[in-house]
């Protein structure tokens, strides 16, 4: 007789997972925050908490994902909506009735977009106990993110060490789940939880996760009697790894990573089953069928957490005194830079230009963001450090009299919409390259003037590509080096498209060998997993109010060095503005030059003054003698200059742009 699997007493129609680890829980989660948004709209989820170990290194991701579902779908609905107008116009009346009638329906059956919760794994060097920290507004988010910056400025690069006693100063506002890593009777876990509910009381939940282990009904009623005892309720969690049952392999190969083993000394560390994936209300109530209270608690948590991301308000800082605005202070300093510029008379050409621009920044309310490169800028020159705007930048007449670049409007015909306009929606991204020897005195001043709360590094995630990929799972799935090697270097080469099966064959691999075929699909699926995170080549993120109830910050691991765990495009998501503060070995290079030619001929020069019509330089440009010249020593430069023949220094703009086009 077939046994029927058991189902619940009372159907419960909804369930809000409140812990998913993502792959920005390094070599832990086996889904990116993407698949587990888009499978959590595809399972009609009330909301979700996107909770990473110690780390809000994911959630962005998560939130750009679903503002762009939603994108997409306001996109359908508005096809939708116009395709039902011009039927209307083409049906007679009885048609239309029905198009009236599938269009109530359309709207009925259409998928709701869950709720993002914005969470955090809290694991403790000295509690048994994981605490999932939710905010429930943005006061206690800052929160949070304060209290992660102190445990990671503790630790190393990558690390972070927060101690029980640090929650009792940070937790207030936030839904805090414990998920005891111990027995429920461990005398710690039981006095950790208490002491939790007294301080925080209504905010402290005792968290259940099924472990497929054969036993959970008996651990549930445990876990229940626990939360009777010291009033935290219990609360049903999935603690997912995975958005779905395929990637169980997946989180072996993250788990023998991380633990430095093969694949055959996993034993116990390997995952059970595929049950630790993203669930729906019926899957869980299947799980929970004794206490239902459990998943409806769920739903209650997720009402409770109203923050969303969208919330965060970042001004950048205004280091300017009351008497004067960041914009009156940008009008003063753009004029006051043209005089000292063109000291015979500002052309008509100029002052137009710089009306258009300050006007245009003063209605995206920019000026500050403008000062702040100025002040740096106005600093590495007191102490003769040598720097020059770069890229767009240098299509301002607002860089030009503030300093930040030397080019002049005459020298460059682009438009300055192509670096502010009011149509795109894109903040403008002013890159300043430095010295390189003399680089970390600026970074250094950075820190000094706005602290360590106010200012820091973006963050670069390290993924995982093809060689390392292949390195990584072919040593943890065994295989020689031989093969690993044929792999990396004919088979997948620099390419994350995948292995070419027939250069497989020709070198002589099995692809019926099991391992071997599950291998080079294990590869496949990590390309593109995130590593570790670094830091940014130079791009700083200053902010008027605390960074550190922004972001997390940590320590990075160049020493005095701190970075946020965001990275460019997460920034770039939440409308945040960074400072490009990067070096160039060339500027020192050109520096020196200075220096010699002020020693031996008494001249003092500045990149402003290097002259533009110098006819033996463009002699030598003309036959390709420029190896070593920054820019034009590339095997193409040297090869497009005789065809080319520069002439003046816009031809080489041109020149530089044809062989390397930028966006």
């Amino acid at each position: 007789m077939k046994h029927l699997p058991i189902m619940p007493s009372k159907i419960i129609y909804d369930y809000a997972e409140l812990c998913i680890t993502t792959n920005f829980t390094f070599l832990t989660g086996a889904s990116h925050p993407e698949e587990l948004v888009a499978r959590a709209v595809e399972l009609n989820m009330p909301a979700f908490a996107i909770t990473d170990k110690n780390s809000l290194a994911g959630v962005v991701r998560a939130f750009s994902a679903l503002k762009e579902i939603e994108r997409e779908r306001q996109e359908a609905e508005e096809k939708q909506q116009a395709l039902i107008v011009r039927s209307k116009k083409r049906i007679d009346s009885s048609s239309r009735q029905d198009v009236g009638r599938n269009q109530e329906i359309g709207v009925a059956v259409s998928n709701r977009l869950p709720k993002l919760i914005v969470g955090c794994r809290l694991v403790l060097v000295d509690s048994p106990v994981d605490w999932i920290a939710l905010p429930q507004d943005k006061k206690a988010y800052s929160q949070l993110c304060r209290l992660l910056t102190k445990g990671k400025r503790r630790a190393g690069k990558g690390d972070c060490r927060l101690r029980f006693t640090d929650l009792f100063d940070h937790c207030a506002g936030m839904v805090m789940i414990g998920l005891p890593q111990e027995k429920l009777v461990d005398k710690l876990v039981i006095s950790h939880l208490h002491q939790m509910g007294e301080r925080f009381p209504g905010q402290v939940y005792l968290g259940a996760a099924p472990k497929y282990d054969g036993d959970d009904q008996t651990y549930f009623n445990q876990c229940a009697r626990l939360a009777s005892r010291l009033a935290t309720p219990m609360v049903a969690v999935g603690d997912v790894l995975m958005h779905r049952a395929n990637r169980r392999q997946m989180a072996d190969i993250l788990t023998c990573m991380r633990e430095h083993i093969t694949i055959d000394e996993i034993g116990r560390r390997a995952q059970p089953n595929g049950e630790r994936r993203l669930k729906n209300a019926l899957d869980m109530e299947r799980v929970f069928f004794n206490h239902p209270s459990a998943i409806r608690r769920s739903l209650e948590i997720a009402a409770r957490c109203e923050f969303q991301l969208d919330e965060l308000s970042y001004n950048y800082p205004s280091e300017v005194s009351t008497e004067e605005s960041a914009q009156e202070r940008l009008t003063r300093l753009t004029y006051e830079g043209l005089k000292r510029r063109c000291p015979a008379g500002i052309p008509d050409r100029y002052l137009q230009l710089a009306e258009k621009e300050l006007s245009l920044v003063g209605e995206l309310n920019y000026a500050a963001y403008f000062l702040t490169v100025s002040d740096i800028v106005e600093f590495a020159r007191s102490k003769s450090i040598l720097c020059q705007g770069r890229g767009s930048a240098a299509n301002s007449i607002l860089c030009y009299a503030l300093g930040i670049t030397d080019v002049s409007p005459e020298m460059i015909t682009m438009v300055f919409e192509r670096f502010i306009s009011r149509y795109r929606g894109e903040p403008p991204d002013i890159d300043v390259d430095f010295e390189h020897e003399r680089r970390e005195e600026v970074i250094q001043h950075i820190y000094e003037k706005y602290g360590r709360h106010r200012a820091g590094i973006c963050a670069t995630v390290i993924h995982f590509r093809s060689r390392s990929a292949i390195r990584e799972v072919g040593k943890v799935m065994g295989l020689s080096q031989d093969v690993t090697a044929a792999l990396s270097g004919q088979i997948w080469g620099w390419s994350n498209g995948g292995a070419d099966t027939k250069r497989m064959q020709e070198l002589g691999l099995d692809l019926n060998d099991p391992r071997l075929r599950q291998t080079v699909r294990l590869i496949g699926e990590i390309i593109g997993f995130p590593r570790h995170l670094s830091q940014h080549v130079g791009g700083f993120v200053i902010t008027q109010d605390r960074l550190d109830e922004l972001c997390p910050i940590e320590n990075a691991a160049m020493e005095d060095r701190t970075i946020i765990e965001w990275d460019k495009d997460d920034i770039d998501a939440l409308k945040i503005l960074k400072v490009d503060v990067l070096s160039l070995g060339m500027l020192t290079c050109i520096r020196k030059a200075f220096d010699l030619i002020d020693k031996h001929h008494q001249e003092q020069w500045t990149l402003a003054k290097v002259p533009q019509d110098d006819r033996q330089t463009y002699d030598m440009l003309c036959i390709a003698d420029a190896i070593g010249v920054f820019q034009v020593e590339s095997r193409a430069q040297l090869n497009f200059l005789p065809r080319m023949k520069p002439r003046k220094f816009y031809d080489l703009v041109i020149e530089v742009a044809i062989v390397r086009p930028g966006p």
